[in-house]
C-alpha cells in the first residue's frame, strides 16, 4: 500500500492525456463536450474533456499537498518522481505537438505547483517535527 503512495499523481493524468494522444487527435478530444447541463438561470453549460482534465488536476493537487505533509524516506522519492513528471510536462509541451495546448499547460503548471509546494511543505513539516522532539527531550 506505500508503494502506491510513491506514485505521483500527476502522472496518472499525465498517462490519460498520452493515451488521448496516442489514440487520436487530443486536441479535438479536448474540445469534445463531456455533458451539458441548463442551470437554474437558464445558462446552458458544456463541460469539455479538457476543462475535466483540468477539474481532475486540481483534485489531483489537493491530494498532493496532503501527501507533502509527510516527512521520511518515501518523500523524498514521492519528490523525485513528482520532479520527472514536471520534467516530462516540459518536454511534451515543448516537443509534441499534440500537447501543445492551453489544457496540456495548465496540468504542467499544475505539476510546477506540486513540486515546488511539495519541497516547501515538506521542509516545513520537518522542521516543525525537530522543533517538537526537541522540545520533548
Amino acid at each position: 500500500m506505500k508503494s502506491i503512495a510513491l506514485i505521483p499523481l500527476f502522472g496518472i493524468l499525465l498517462l490519460i492525456y498520452n493515451v488521448l494522444m496516442l489514440t487520436g487527435d487530443a486536441n479535438a478530444t479536448m474540445a469534445k463536450p463531456m455533458f451539458d447541463a441548463t442551470l437554474i438561470s437558464g445558462a446552458a453549460w458544456t463541460m469539455t474533456v479538457g476543462e475535466l482534465m483540468i477539474a481532475a488536476g486540481l483534485v489531483v493537487l489537493f491530494a498532493e499537498m496532503f501527501k507533502a505533509t509527510r516527512t521520511g524516506t518515501a518523500s523524498i522519492l514521492d519528490h523525485a518522481l513528482s520532479m520527472v513528471v514536471f520534467v516530462v510536462f516540459v518536454v511534451e509541451f515543448l516537443v509534441a505537438k499534440e500537447a501543445g495546448n492551453s489544457t496540456f499547460l495548465i496540468l504542467g503548471l499544475m505539476s510546477l505547483v506540486d513540486v515546488i509546494a511539495g519541497f516547501s511543505i515538506t521542509i516545513v513539516a520537518a522542521r516543525r517535527d525537530l522543533a517538537v522532539g526537541a522540545a520533548v527531550q
